[in-house]
């Protein structure tokens, strides 16, 4: 007997279940339809050693919206985030730089390399958080989607209001961010290398791209949006990893009625005289449903779970030209120890903060050269954090784990290579990068769990090993994000919906792509007479 719902979703990572949540507050008979054995996408808390627990991929929390928390009650089922004491720690070759703790602290930081950049750094700020600030107020709506008349043009004016109230320094300062490389932005702010690293790693998160690349100041933006416990741009550990925030939503869901079936992978979305008619899984179960929500990449989702026949073939054309690879490489250790850094090495806040191991853009620029050219950064850029420190469920006593999220490796591997070949390679130089700045610090990992690019794409449906489903570039961006035409949330064939981060406003740990997906498909069921918005 065929299963018949109101409504499918195709993952359940975090947008999917957010995008469930909606759905099913308004009346909606939905079902999850999951490939892995748990729900979570990127967002999942595992057990890599014995008595070693840490987040798998995602690792740490701002970007989530606090009008998905409030409304999933989120705190109520153990949601808690724990804010960083300072946001970066920067060990240097002669010394160190910390970022974060207060205006206050920062400047006088930055004064132990430039009075100039200390000066620089309320205005850098200030201008930094105008911009933020309307964009943060376009995260919850859906862009005007481009071709859709006079609807979309009334919307695009509404929005475009923000932008236009904006102070001209302000509006200069957007098209700054938008349009200049990671480098010429900064340039025009501080003076100091240490300093202008440290804003310039946001640049190159996710990011398989230099800092001198145009449109990379963008990026360095889109990590300021979020906030923690109330505090603009602040970031945290959540308690019992990412897997304890999807975990939280999973269990909200189920108590509304909506079902989840794990280890259930689709095999072809169903289409009937251009129509969703729902999905086909890998065993071969039909589910019926008049609409289905994707909450994977655009790439995965059109280029292997849609019949290339049932696409316009110059929408085919768009979406196999859309680009996704971030260049990232994620490991997690188990440590008998936290690392001793040579220029600071007694334990202390800077254990609780982002380590950073990219001391200058230059730094960066050899980084991404390098993987260009042979796939795999000689020194990469290394992010470390360590949530053991104020998590100590997540080790053993005594133990600690440590999260190693690192910048630049190619998604596919030059001259035929294999990531299955090569993945042992970059953990070692992964490790010994690390080890230069904390001596001893090879000798403490007990175990090791890495994920490659390839290892990404495999696992969670990450192509390319992509952790925002697409490069956030201004022509993936807004109503272009994936498709011009199909910004939306709305695919190209009636009654598909996109939910995922390849939608507006992209990747990270938002819930807001779920969120506007699934207003939007309350709203075309709301014009049909059927359902009231929320």
């Amino acid at each position: 007997m065929t299963a018949r719902y109101d409504a499918i979703i195709v993952g359940a990572g975090h947008n999917g279940l957010v995008c469930a949540f909606y759905l099913a507050r308004a009346g909606l008979r939905v079902r999850i339809v999951e490939r892995r054995d748990v729900v979570g996408g990127a967002a999942v808390t595992e057990e890599f050693h014995h008595g070693f627990r840490n987040s798998a991929a995602s690792y740490t929390v701002s970007l989530l919206q606090p009008k998905v928390i409030a409304d999933m009650r989120l705190a109520d089922h153990g949601y808690r985030v724990i804010e960083r004491p300072i946001s970066n720690f920067l060990p240097l070759d002669d010394g160190y730089l910390k970022l974060g703790g207060g205006l206050a602290r920062t400047q006088a930081e930055f004064a132990r390399f430039s009075a100039k950049d200390a000066a620089a750094l309320p205005a850098y700020y200030d201008a930094l958080e105008g911009v933020a600030d309307v964009l943060r107020s376009l995260a919850l709506r859906a862009p005007p989607n481009v071709g859709g008349g006079l609807r979309a043009l009334i919307e695009a004016a509404r929005q475009g209001r923000g932008i236009a109230s904006l102070p001209i320094e302000r509006q200069r300062d957007l098209l700054d961010l938008f349009a200049k490389s990671a480098r010429t932005f900064l340039d025009g702010w501080f003076e100091s290398d240490p300093v202008k690293a440290a804003f310039g790693f946001d640049a190159v998160v996710g990011n398989f791209a230099s800092p001198d690349t145009p449109g990379s100041a963008y990026v360095l933006l889109h990590h300021v949006f979020g906030e923690v416990n109330g505090n603009k741009g602040a970031w945290g550990h959540v308690a019992g990893g990412m897997g304890a925030i999807t975990q939280a939503m999973a269990k909200v869901v189920r108590a509304m009625g909506v079902e989840i079936s794990l280890e259930a992978p689709v095999a072809k979305l169903l289409v009937d005289g251009g129509r969703v008619a729902g999905v086909r899984l890998e065993s071969g179960e039909e589910i019926v449903a008049p609409l289905v929500a994707a909450n994977v990449g655009p790439k995965l989702l059109y280029e292997r779970l849609v019949d290339p026949a049932d696409l316009d073939a110059d929408f085919l054309r768009r979406i196999r030209s859309f680009r996704a690879g971030s260049g990232t490489f994620r490991m997690n250790v188990a440590l008998s120890e936290l690392p001793r850094f040579s220029v600071l090495p007694e334990p202390g806040e800077h254990h609780r903060s982002g380590i950073v191991i990219a001391p200058s853009l230059n730094y960066m620029d050899r980084a991404y050269l390098d993987a260009k050219r042979d796939g795999i950064s000689r020194e990469p850029i290394v992010e470390m954090l360590i949530p053991s420190t104020i998590d100590d469920s997540l080790a053993p006593p005594g133990g600690h784990v440590a999260s190693l999220f690192c910048q630049q490796f190619a998604p596919v591997l030059p001259d035929g290579r294999s990531w299955d070949d090569e993945r042992e390679t970059a953990a070692d130089l992964i490790l010994d990068t690390v080890e230069r700045h904390a001596p001893g610090f090879r000798a403490s990992v007990i175990a090791r769990q890495i994920h490659s690019p390839l290892d990404l794409e495999r696992k969670f449906g990450l192509v390319g090993g992509d952790i925002f489903h697409g490069a956030m570039s201004l022509d993936q961006l807004w109503s272009a994000r994936p498709v011009l035409g199909h910004g939306a949330y709305r695919g190209p064939i009636r009654g598909l919906y996109m939910c995922g981060a390849g939608t507006h406003p992209g990747g990270g740990v938002t819930g807001a792509p779920g969120h506007n997906a699934a207003r939007e498909i309350l709203r075309d069921r709301s014009v049909l007479g059927r359902l009231r918005i929320f």
